[in-house]
């Protein structure tokens, strides 16, 4: 069966995460520079059946665009270009990075692993597929 992958594009870096082939369970996957991001998702949809993406859409917490916003929506259309026959659905990322860093926290996760940016950005784009998941349901 076909996984669902998630995305948490960032300027620097972009968190990956992807579910079970049945779809159930989120699971971080990788982190990987922004500006690599499309040749890694060729390779990755080249080895493995992914039926669609969520990407993280960043929105003020009154729902208006934030500063990064033009950023993924640029992703979007390079994404939407690149690969057509893809599904791709956005998601509200509002609050995912502090939910990543108080889970990795809750989680005892050791300070020196929590400063690393590319752990946060693997666990918030894990929070975006489970959201994403749950809403489906």
């Amino acid at each position: 069966m076909p996984r669902i992958l998630a995305l948490d594009y960032g300027a620097k870096r972009t968190g990956i995460a992807v579910t079970d082939p049945l779809g159930i369970i989120a699971t971080p996957l990788e982190t990987v520079r922004s500006h690599d991001l499309m040749d890694f998702l060729k390779a990755y949809f080249e080895k493995e059946e992914v039926s669609e993406v969520v990407m993280g859409m960043p929105k003020n917490t009154d729902g208006q665009p934030t500063n990064a916003t033009p950023l993924v929506e640029a992703a979007v259309n390079r994404f939407k270009k690149l690969f057509p026959d893809k599904k791709l659905f956005l998601h509200d990322e509002r609050f995912t990075s502090k939910m990543a860093l108080d889970a990795m926290i809750a989680g005892g996760t050791k300070k020196s692993d929590r400063q690393k940016k590319e752990n946060i950005d693997r666990i918030s784009a894990t929070i975006i597929l489970q959201s994403y998941l749950e809403a489906r349901l």
